[in-house]
């Protein structure tokens, strides 16, 4: 298995190094060279069995010999070990045709837990077998820096670098990363947008010289492997429901684009996936390029799924490259035009592959509250906002295409009490584990929105260029 990258001038890569380099030189990303397949029969022989074992079935397509299968599945048995339930991600029913996929059973309470503990794992083979070190960067809306710190913390051959909005994350997404007192482990309030951190780690990535003196690697879902490990949860989840005999549609809260994709990626690989909904809340850029065929940024507001406040889906690059036939070409025209006039259009044939997998649903603040008090005057069930989006969405589009539905349940409630109190009377409880939270002293390093000045952030704190590099 070979990986490409989207924009066609970056060179062909190994699984390994596409794991080590997160972000393609071109400024594009990684995909793998043909989509594997998996067959009816041996997705039968997958029904019943445990996650790892799905996990190892389904990540082995795409891993080559760069990674041995039986460092992949010490990797894999590393990942879910401490997960809070047997099945790392059980489903909920909460009506008729109607599952809540519970994807917040991991250390930091998020979906984000799920891809990026097994990250953290492969990546510290990969470097520890090449005596490398590596200094990751990230940016987060919310879950994406809890989750990656937690993966990465106290690791030897890596330094962790997040970047989140200042005030734009909830107290305990923030205090999930500024209270971990592990020295590899760096944490930047940014003054601006979720757009604008991520738009600093690809500058950073984009920054040749700076990139290779600090032995850079992503983990944002840029990373491939992120997007990768997500397949595995609409693997166990649809075999559940009775796949492949039966067709599963998942709606997905949706802002960066990965957790969805990593659907698409499934139902390419042969899992019968039904509709694919994307879920967004008022900053609904996605839902109106479904319906329009422009994707064009109008701005970012604050919202009570404040993970979801993405006005620039760095995945939805990785869909556009299969719309327009895997044409690197027609990927940097259309990204070019993002660049430039924060729009473009697609073509009538890309948008038509596009309505072909995916369906789409916004939710405002109202319908938000409302859902996550209906849910709980229903079933007892306590929800988070971006579950909430999620449910709504799914909602809508079962009403126009009826059958077994599941929602992607991606964070505890207790990630966001103020927003489930308001709307339900409750205020959930963090897990045991994290009940002192909120007591826990921070260290917030507070930069403003320049490149320059985080570089010089990470020069001063970074072990990389001052350690040997193996082979990378």
């Amino acid at each position: 298995m070979r990986y490409i990258s989207t924009r066609g001038r970056a060179p062909t890569l190994s699984f390994a190094n596409v794991v080590a380099t997160g972000l393609a030189s071109d400024g594009g990303l990684y995909v793998p060279e043909s989509w594997p397949q998996i067959g009816l029969d041996e997705l039968q022989a997958l029904q019943g069995r445990t996650y790892a074992e799905v996990a190892l079935a389904v990540l082995s397509q795409f891993i080559d010999e760069s990674v041995p299968p039986s460092a992949l599945a010490a990797c894999i048995d590393e990942a879910y070990r401490d997960f809070g339930h047997e099945l790392v991600a059980p489903l909920v029913q909460y009506g008729p045709d109607q599952w809540l996929l519970e994807l917040w059973h991991g250390p930091t309470l998020a979906f984000k837990d799920v891809a990026m503990r097994l990250l953290a794992r492969l990546m510290e083979a990969i470097l520890r077998d090449r005596g490398g070190h590596a200094t990751i960067v990230g940016a987060t809306s919310g879950d994406t820096g809890s989750a990656a710190i937690d993966a990465f913390r106290g690791l030897a051959a890596a330094d962790v670098f997040i970047l989140y909005p200042h005030g734009r994350v909830s107290d305990v997404q923030r205090r999930q990363m500024t209270t971990v007192p592990d020295a590899n482990v760096h944490t930047v309030a940014v003054d601006g947008t979720f757009d604008d951190c991520q738009a600093l780690v690809k500058a950073m990535f984009a920054d040749a010289a700076f990139n290779q003196r600090m032995h850079l690697s992503g983990v944002n879902s840029i990373n491939w492997a992120r997007i990768m490990a997500q397949t595995v949860y609409y693997f166990t989840a649809a075999l559940a429901l009775g796949a492949p005999e039966r067709r599963i549609s998942f709606a997905v809260p949706t802002g960066n684009f990965g957790d969805i994709f990593a659907g698409y990626v499934a139902k390419c690989m042969g899992l019968p996936v039904g509709d694919l909904v994307i879920a967004t809340n008022v900053n609904d850029i996605l839902d109106r390029t479904l319906k329009s065929g422009r994707y064009a940024m109008q701005g970012v507001v604050s919202t009570s799924s404040p993970s979801m406040d993405i006005e620039i889906s760095s995945n939805f690059e990785r869909l556009l490259f299969e719309a327009v036939g895997r044409d690197p070409e027609k990927v940097r025209r259309l990204m070019e035009g993002l660049k430039q006039s924060r729009a473009f259009t697609l073509e009538e044939q890309a948008l038509g592959h596009v309505r072909g997998v995916f369906a789409s649903a916004r939710a405002d603040e109202a319908e938000t509250r409302g859902m996550i008090a209906s849910i709980f005057a229903r079933t007892g069930l306590l929800v988070d906002p971006h579950t909430a989006v999620g449910l709504v969405a799914a909602a809508t589009v079962q009403r126009r295409h009826p059958g077994p539905m599941v929602v992607l349940s991606t964070a505890h409630p207790a990630k966001f009490p103020e927003a489930v109190a308001a709307a339900t009377g409750v205020k959930p409880r963090l897990p045991a584990r994290l009940a002192d939270l909120l007591d826990r002293p921070e260290r917030i390093n507070r930069l403003p929105n320049d490149l320059t000045a985080v570089e010089d952030f990470i020069a001063r704190h970074a072990r990389a260029q001052r350690m040997p590099q193996g082979n990378t």
